[in-house]
């Protein structure tokens, strides 16, 4: 490989939440604690990679900031036209869409950023909006922020344990509620489930068939494990273009989630048009300029190579870890991840065979700086969510404390 995925980076003092609070007061809100003497802490809890960024990225950055002025910076209507342009680029050659122009293309702060600004747009507070569970808790977040209520339709798992979407309940639930907005994590976050064309197929006809609006999340879609595709959710049918605002990063991607920026891609000048408004509506929607430079960097052919070799990583990581577990740790189950980098844990039976709760489970891994992540605000009861985007060596020392101190 050409670039380096294997050497453990130090990013203490480095401005990380995921290495830095629980070492400060402030982390016992978030997390159990700093490990006992004589453990490092081992980060796998915060959805952000602990490799070092595209080099690219960092050149493209270095590159700007030589020119010494950083005054006012506006977008117009529509975002630069190289921006735009790397965008257009990007989705051509990685996702197979053609055809989006400038105007299809509008910056947002953040992922979670453009939902509530479609909730806003689109519901009024009190409604209820759809979404899968288990659940990104960014979602719940948002939702009981700007007023609005979750109404969760659960995913099933079939009997290659696949975590699938439940059609006729998320029709019941859209028609009892009178529910006409939708949230669809693709890929899911934190199943892992990338999803087939036909799935995304038959949801869109149920959100049609309700008259629906989507806000597609598809934060994930450059990271998808071997063996996978991502389907982009307005390419499956006309009419999924017309009623789903799509929103990406190159944050989550490329390791820069500190830099801030992310981009919509809405068809549909009607939805495209509201939620501009609402975006715009706080004045504080608007670009980094370094962070478009970043984004240029991230999305060139360097770029392309690094998130290449970067899936090829993950895949091996996965494999790894979902294999250990399911040799050594009975009464823990996980589904194999098809895309990101998060691997949930359903650990109900092994927690009642040995008489422990989840608070304690989750605190014997703290101890032994395995700093995972509680799963019960993801609407499980018994899960635990772990990052897996770590040198590999990393992840088999984890995988070793675990069976040696916790399972």
């Amino acid at each position: 490989m050409q670039y380096d995925f294997t050497s453990v980076m130090d990013r203490r003092g480095r401005d990380a939440i995921a290495v830095d609070m629980p070492y400060t007061p402030a982390g016992g809100v978030f997390v159990p604690g700093a490990p006992k003497s004589g453990f490092d802490l081992i980060p796998m809890w915060v959805a952000d990679m602990n490799f070092p960024t595209c080099p690219a990225i960092q050149e493209a950055i270095i590159e700007r900031a030589k020119h010494p002025a950083f005054g006012y910076f506006e977008l117009g209507e529509t975002p630069p036209a190289a921006y735009c342009a790397a965008i257009a680029d990007w989705q051509r050659d990685r996702n197979g869409v053609k055809g989006i122009t400038p105007a299809d293309i509008g910056y947002e702060n953040g992922v979670l950023g453009c939902v509530a600004s479609a909730l806003q747009a689109f519901t009024a507070p009190g409604e209820k909006v759809l979404l899968h569970s288990p659940t990104y808790i960014g979602f719940t977040h948002t939702l009981a922020d700007t007023g609005r209520t979750a109404e969760l339709s659960p995913l099933k798992q079939d009997e290659a344990g696949v975590w699938r979407m439940d059609y006729e309940d998320m029709d019941r639930r859209l028609k009892q509620n009178r529910i006409h907005l939708a949230i669809l994590c693709s890929p899911h976050n934190p199943c892992g489930r990338v999803w087939e064309r036909w799935e995304l197929e038959k949801a869109m006809e149920v959100y049609a068939a309700n008259d629906c609006i989507v806000v597609s999340d598809e934060i994930w879609s450059d990271l998808i494990l071997a063996g996978h595709r991502h389907i982009p959710t307005q390419s499956v049918s006309d009419d999924a273009r017309r009623r789903t605002v799509a929103v990406y990063a190159p944050s989550k991607t490329f390791n820069m989630a500190g830099l801030v920026g992310s981009y919509h891609i809405i068809y549909e000048p009607y939805l495209r048009d509201r939620v501009r408004r609402q975006s715009a509506a706080s004045h504080y929607n608007g670009m980094n300029v370094l962070s478009m430079h970043a984004l240029l960097g991230a999305y060139s052919p360097a770029g392309r190579q690094w998130v290449d070799e970067l899936c090829a990583v993950l895949t091996g990581n996965v494999d790894y870890a979902h294999d250990f577990i399911a040799k050594n740790f009975a009464g823990v189950t996980a589904a194999k991840p098809q895309g990101t980098y998060m691997l949930f844990l359903h650990c109900e039976d092994w927690c009642k065979a040995h008489g422990k709760t989840m608070d304690e489970l989750l605190k014997a891994g703290w101890d032994v700086g395995v700093a995972w992540q509680d799963g019960r605000p993801f609407h499980d009861d018994w899960a635990i969510r772990m990052n897996l985007a770590l040198p590999l060596s990393r992840v088999q020392e984890a995988m070793r404390r675990l069976k040696e101190y916790v399972f």
